[in-house]
């Protein structure tokens, strides 16, 4: 009896499973991927070219979204088939990669992913071998790509740059010049960033120096009536990782800065009571010129700025873990120096720091390489704001508009638009338009490779690179086949204009994409697209049976006196 018990319960744990799977195999399964494929790429391909639609998006939170960026239009598409939404879902991923990598180029990556995918699907269908259908593809992308890199031409005028910063942008010269001011402003490795402005028209502020938003303290240390601001000029510098507790602790730093006849800035923790009572005391009293503000940031991240401060300004770091430095045995030696510096309610500016420069570079050589290993967005942004901050400064583009909606809209294309010109600052410019895929068409259908699957697979990347260009002519309302064949015959840098409707030198023209989008989104589109070719078997989650309700509890019928409960 007791053998019998045991198998039992042995069988019952065996019985315990997890969701049921819906499986779908060949042409099925394909058939269905491309559904899903074909929504999401009908969707994105609307925005593609200066005469490209706006899509709008219902949202969770606030009002509908509008935008006329491709990624965002393939985030937000979640399709009620299972297996549809498995290949839409793949041509997401596809956007995904572009825009991280290149941070425009989404819709053009849709378009190529859609047009190989189909024809792919097509291909294996007829019997065509799929492993060699996907060598095929990838060997003619990679001699596309090779021909576009002999197309490509540096970038180096503030003019050159607008015109890329303008096509991004939907065509709108306003944002192209901004955002060209802005990159001649801080330089190429500067930071730019965008932010929703306060007026109805754009701006560009540039923040020199190392800015950091923490105000002074105590409003008594205000020495500038006009704008409520301390100003200093060269001026003494105090840093220390940890809180001021007493007025022991820094009557030293004071001493020195009284003796030297310049003003001290103390950045801290903290500064309690007792100490900060005394500081806003000798201000008033005999003068003192001082201000403390709080250091920026929080936890490891405060850290690292007040040792960027340290780096910039020369001066000793105080309280950090497993060091000796006192308060109290400070030396003029541990104290930093800056040129110049303002301090507001909410925020401090340090200018012209005279830290050691081989320092500062190597401090700056060695965010860089934080930069490139990290993985996560929130810090490369941080370490992003550090790296200016240490050298060319920061520009910030402030994004006007009428309505909520109207400046979410723009923000999307100065974002696009500034993702691009980096781009195009990195590896150059071809011309516009899809006009440079199509200059790659000759090449990939003159290739030879080893056997018939393999040409299917390159005729499938040479009717692809097509597809842009006829997206792009589509949308401007015009014959686009006859456009495509017509842009095919024209040689150079000739090529279909959508905006005016007339063939001409594009570049001279202004109508170029930087090397790296176009790149990237033909090898992120043909690497995914040409995946979903071999693929023979679809697994997805059937979806949950509700449970049946449950019936009533019916009476539970009078339970008496209880009696007398104590």
């Amino acid at each position: 009896m007791f053998h019998t018990r045991k198998a039992a319960t042995s069988v019952a744990k065996q019985c315990v499973r997890g969701m049921a799977k819906d499986l779908r195999f060949g042409n099925d399964a394909r058939a269905e991927m491309l559904k899903g494929v074909n929504l999401l790429a009908d969707a994105v391909s609307v925005t593609l070219g200066p005469k490209g639609r706006n899509v709008i998006i219902e949202q969770s939170f606030g009002g509908p979204k509008i935008t006329k960026d491709g990624v965002t239009v393939a985030k937000a598409i979640d399709l009620e088939c299972k297996l549809q939404n498995t290949g839409a879902r793949l041509v997401q991923d596809v956007a995904n990669n572009t825009n991280e990598q290149a941070g425009d180029g989404t819709t053009t990556a849709t378009v190529l992913a859609r047009s190989i995918a189909t024809d792919g699907f097509a291909a294996v269908s007829k019997g065509a071998n799929p492993t060699q259908v996907r060598k095929g593809i990838m060997l003619a992308v990679n001699a596309a790509i090779d021909h576009l890199k002999t197309l490509s031409k540096p970038v180096t005028t503030p003019e050159e740059i607008a015109q890329v910063a303008t096509i991004s942008a939907n065509g709108d010269t306003e944002i192209g010049d901004l955002i060209s001011k802005a990159i001649s402003k801080v330089g190429k490795n500067g930071v730019v960033t965008v932010k929703d402005g306060k007026t109805l028209t754009d701006e560009l502020e540039v923040i020199e120096g190392m800015k950091f938003d923490r105000g002074y303290i105590s409003p008594y240390f205000i020495n500038s009536a006009k704008g409520q601001k301390v100003e200093y000029q060269d001026c003494l510098v105090l840093l220390t990782q940890k809180k001021i507790s007493s007025v022991q602790n820094i009557v030293p730093a004071l001493e020195l800065a009284n003796q030297l006849r310049k003003p001290l800035l103390i950045i801290a923790e903290d500064v309690e009571s007792e100490p900060l009572g005394a500081l806003v005391l000798n201000r008033l009293k005999i003068g003192l010129q001082v201000v403390a503000v709080k250091a920026p940031g929080f936890g490891d991240n405060r850290k690292n700025q007040i040792r960027d401060i340290a780096v910039a300004t020369g001066a000793s770091v105080f309280g950090e873990e497993g060091a000796e430095l006192k308060l109290e045995d400070i030396q003029v030696s541990d104290l930093g120096e800056a040129g110049e510096i303002s301090v507001t309610k909410d925020d401090c500016l340090i200018l012209y720091g005279k830290g050691d420069k081989s320092a500062v570079e190597q401090r700056a050589q060695s965010i860089a390489e934080e930069l490139d290993a990290s993985k996560s967005e929130y810090e490369k942004e941080k370490l992003n704001e550090r790296l200016a901050k240490l050298s060319d400064g920061v520009a910030v583009l402030k994004i006007g508009g009428s309505s909520e909606v109207e400046v979410g809209e723009k923000k999307d294309r100065v974002q696009d638009a500034l993702c691009s010109t980096r781009a195009a600052v990195e590896e150059g410019v071809v011309v516009g338009g899809g006009t440079a895929l199509l200059r790659c068409v000759d090449v990939v259908e003159n290739l030879t490779l080893d056997n018939v699957d393999q040409m299917v697979g390159a005729g499938i990347v040479a009717k692809a690179l097509r597809q842009p260009a006829f997206h792009i002519a589509s949308n401007a309302g015009v014959d686009a086949g006859r456009i495509v064949e017509k842009s095919l015959r024209e040689s150079g840098n000739v090529g279909y204009n959508a905006d005016i409707g007339e063939f001409q030198d594009l570049v001279s023209t202004g109508v170029i994409d930087p090397t790296k989008v176009v790149r990237t989104a033909l090898i992120d589109a043909s690497g995914v697209a040409s995946l979903l070719t071999t693929a023979e078997c679809l697994i997805t989650d059937l979806p949950k049976e509700d449970a049946p309700p449950m019936g009533g509890m019916g009476g539970m019928g009078g339970m008496g006196g209880m009696g007398g409960m104590m």
